[in-house]
């Protein structure tokens, strides 16, 4: 049994599960035509709801949001809870009002679809900034953070006997080695099929978690048992247990006006319009199944606090690690996940977690890659570039451009380590292009005589009023605590659409009808009324029970 104890089982394991991963996406691609932009960029319109569920999961899904949400509950309290259950609601968005329209409109990009409505010139200019932000910006910090968070848990510096920054490189090499491989040569069916498999490997994985942390803390507080465990949480300290914040409540909680509000809208933005996610639904084999698949991406992300939040209200109350915890200061909340982890998981079963931690970071790495390269192929290169090219030459350019991306992202990814706040910086920019990105949608939906410039006029009003925002850095009545950013998303997107509002009536232009291209069965699943009105039930029901009115004060 010490065979099961040691490093070499750790590795070995690590490796079986990485390559039956690596072998189950090609065994599943054999045969695929990868020579068509439909084929390679959108999996040949062919996957199943399962699979859509999967890859939606990990392309959301990040190393940083393991640490980062699990910091939050550990600093404040189940708050949390609201970037994964709130997504049920706008996953549901997704099925039932915006997949609908993609499929039927044969939308392969998101900026395709505004080049229908609004001109080339709307496409182009949505399409560079998106491209820009996914090669230069978030492929580095998914490669950095990623790396650095399987550096906190594992401590590949210690074994290797190396820096931490050469840890970090070395890690960010592999990984975007590994996550190019899937998203250059097998397209977006490999990643798709590698995201479902990693996905269930991180719910077996994720929810190990608070079950083995519920009795590792029942034991060391005098219980015995999971049920011991859960019942020490409880009983500690109930208002630890409350999502439900206060209007006003300071970073990192989350204020509950903003659960139907800013937060809502800018989730609307992720999980509806934003190519990364949405590519996944496009290339669903029929209407119904991709409503299968954003219904059930609902309900696994309804098991998110299990493994994103929980885990974070065990280490505030672990006494074993709270020397550690204690001792890493301010660092404490980037500490408190990976502290819990080496000190919870067998040393038998740390080769799967690693193996399953690692297919999170490849996931979130090669979806931006995929999107990235399906964006600057078919938006860029065969619209301004070279109209005529054939299929065969656009998979060729997209993976050579998802080569030169990769490379490039490899290359910077190690040195933000050295540059102070960058991340967060990155992370706010997104912030910049959600509302326009949605309005710009929107309007192809809601209004018929929009006129073409309108995605232009709100980008313009965006960017200059959030970035006031961000300069003046507003904070609360009486209070000195900075004004939540969703609460400007909040204000905003009314406004936007007021404005579009005004343009439609006043200055209208020819009326546009979306047509039907006949891409895909658009056939709707029969069983999604019964089946998102329990996924409702379930999301209304657990903010009940982390609420005043359940478990909490």
């Amino acid at each position: 049994m010490a065979f099961f104890q040691s490093i070499a089982w750790t590795l070995i394991s690590f490796v079986l599960f990485t390559a039956m991963v690596a072998i189950v996406s090609s065994w599943k691609t054999r045969g695929d035509n990868l020579e068509t932009a439909e084929g390679y960029f959108l999996a040949g319109r062919g996957l199943p709801g399962i699979v859509i569920a999967g890859s939606l999961l990990l392309t959301n899904l990040s190393a940083e949001q393991l640490v980062g949400l699990n910091g939050q509950s550990w600093k404040s309290n189940m708050g949390p809870i609201a970037w994964e259950v709130g997504s049920m609601f706008t996953l549901l968005a997704l099925a039932y009002y915006f997949l609908p329209r993609y499929l039927k409109m044969g939308a392969m990009t998101i900026p395709s679809l505004m080049e229908v409505r609004y001109g080339k010139g709307t496409k182009t200019m949505f399409s560079a900034v998106i491209v820009i932000m996914y090669s230069i910006l978030n492929l580095p910090v998914i490669l950095y953070s990623g790396a650095v968070v399987f550096e906190q848990i594992f401590d590949i510096s210690g074994m290797l006997g190396v820096s931490k920054f050469q840890s970090v490189a070395v890690l960010c090499v592999i990984i975007g080695i590994i996550g190019g491989c899937y998203a250059i040569f097998g397209g977006l069916k490999a990643v798709a099929v590698s995201d479902t498999i990693n996905g269930i490997g991180l719910i077996i994985g994720g929810l190990m978690v608070p079950f083995i942390g519920f009795a590792v803390l029942a034991k060391e507080t005098g219980g015995s048992g999971i049920m011991d465990g859960i019942r020490y949480i409880v009983q500690a300290d109930p208002a630890k247990m409350n999502a439900v914040n206060a209007w006003n409540a300071p970073e990192p909680e989350v204020p509950w006006p903003l659960i139907i509000t800013g937060m809502f809208f800018n989730n609307l933005y992720w999980w509806c319009t934003n190519q990364s996610f949405v590519q996944r639904s496009l290339a669903a084999k029929s209407l119904k199944e991709g409503q299968k698949g954003a219904i059930f991406c609902g309900f696994l992300k309804c098991l998110g606090p299990l493994y994103l939040v929980i885990p974070g209200i065990i280490a505030f109350y672990l006494p074993s690690i709270q020397g550690a915890l204690s001792a890493a200061g301010d660092q404490a909340i980037d500490f408190a996940y990976p502290a819990l982890i080496s000190a919870i998981i067998p040393k038998p079963i740390m080769g799967f977690f690693a193996a399953v931690m690692f297919g999170a970071i490849l996931s979130s790495f090669n979806s931006v890659l995929n999107s990235a390269s399906t964006m600057f192929t078919l938006d860029l290169y065969r619209s301004a570039v070279d109209p005529g090219a054939s299929d065969v030459k656009c998979v060729k350019v997209g993976k050579i451009y998802g080569t030169i991306a990769g490379c490039i992202s490899i290359i910077i990814a190690p040195f933000v380590m050295n540059a102070q706040g960058i991340t967060t910086f990155l992370n706010s920019m997104s912030q910049f292009v959600s509302l326009p990105v949605l309005c710009a949608v929107l309007g192809v939906f809601l209004f018929k005589r929009l006129p073409a410039y309108t995605p232009k006029i709100i980008t313009v009003v965006h960017v200059i009023a959030y970035g006031l925002f961000l300069m003046v850095k507003p904070c609360y009545p009486g209070s000195s605590n900075p004004v939540h950013y969703l609460y400007a998303m909040a204000v905003l997107f009314p406004v936007e659409l007021v404005i579009m509002w005004a343009l439609n009536k006043y200055r209208p232009a020819a009326e546009y009808v979306p047509q039907d291209v006949g891409a895909v069965d658009l056939t709707p699943w029969k069983y999604r009324h019964v089946v998102s009105i329990v996924g409702l039930v379930i999301a209304v029901g657990i903010y009940i029970l982390f609420s005043p009115l359940g478990i909490a004060v």
